[in-house]
């Protein structure tokens, strides 16, 4: 890997919000709430749909990879950012930055992916309910997400390493509050077309397509519930998908319209908020959507919380 004027030795420099140092606290205090809430939802998902035999069926399979997959990208994150906030070193080590930029990139394409296995998980179930355990065996269930992960980590290969290679000249200062593929791009001293062009045809593969896929499988959906002759049905099913469509819809939303906007059409600052809201309030918001709207993750998370409740008390009567 091409390596310049000793970047290596003194890792990059995180601008992030340091103009507005009033608002960096504000930001601190935000972040970390909204960490601890991703670290105790998704934590809890994931327990409570283990433990519960109920909800050992492919919807909360895939729900668990989820909520897996969202601790571990705001975790790549949010303890850098948060030195970094609280400090007055905005610095990050040659090393941190790269096994970052890789995390990030691999993370973030595979909820794109995921979340278009689990919208076909929503079609089988509604569209083919008599099927739906047979297609959807664990065996099927296991390679999908296999090969989520593995294709996520491919093209976070590819384009991680792409950028990496470009000649920096010296230019270690990423006018960003993370190591971000666009910003280390952009503090390349060559022509940078033939990245630009790669980030923006696998980002087509690997972004588009899955939402394509999702918005026919909705389709599909929509089309059999409205055919529901039953009231309680059309609940049942609009309720299983609601949260799932819920969660694309801000997923979704936020990362396309940061991408495919006109590079003018926003300030620098608007595009750091937007990928604050994504990589850090999105994945607080994904366990309070799903228990919602669910009444078995409901139940799941209340017997999980008394059982916890019962384990403690019993504890204290028997301690001298």
């Amino acid at each position: 890997m091409y390596q310049n004027n000793d970047t290596s030795l003194h890792g990059f420099i995180l601008l992030g919000f340091s103009d507005h140092p009033k608002l960096e606290i504000v930001l601190s205090g935000v972040v970390t709430i909204f960490y601890l809430i991703t670290l105790v939802g998704n934590t809890a998902i994931i327990l409570a749909s283990l433990l519960d035999s109920q909800l050992h069926t492919p919807m909360y399979f895939f729900l668990r990879n989820l909520s897996f997959l969202d601790l571990c990208f705001t975790t790549s994150i949010v303890p850098q950012m948060l030195v970094n906030l609280w400090g007055p070193e905005k610095t990050i080590s040659y090393v941190g930055c790269i096994v970052q930029l890789y995390i990030y990139m691999w993370l973030g394409c595979s909820e794109c992916l995921l979340l278009a296995v689990m919208s076909y998980d929503r079609f089988t179930a509604i569209c083919k309910p008599l099927h739906y355990l047979v297609i959807m065996n664990s065996h099927l269930c296991h390679k999908m997400v296999i090969m989520v992960w593995s294709i996520s980590l491919a093209n976070s290969v590819l384009l991680c390493t792409l950028t990496l290679n470009l000649p920096r000249c010296g230019n270690n200062v990423l006018d960003h509050f993370l190591c971000e593929l666009p910003a280390m791009v952009k503090i390349a001293c060559v022509d940078t077309t033939t990245v630009e062009m790669s980030v923006f045809a696998l980002g087509i593969v690997l972004v588009i397509t899955p939402l394509i896929l999702i918005l026919i499988s909705y389709g599909y959906i929509a089309n059999a519930v409205l055919r529901m002759k039953s009231k309680a049905g059309q609940r049942k099913a609009m309720n299983t998908c609601g949260s799932h469509l819920t969660v694309v819809a801000i997923f979704y939303g936020t990362i396309i319209y940061m991408y495919l906007r006109p590079g003018n059409s926003a300030s620098k600052d608007q595009g750091k908020f937007l990928t604050l809201f994504y990589t850090i309030i999105t994945p607080s918001l994904n366990p309070l959507i799903y228990t919602l709207r669910n009444k078995d993750m409901k139940n799941a998370l209340r017997k999980l919380f008394q059982a916890n409740y019962k384990s403690t008390r019993s504890r204290r009567n028997w301690n001298p």
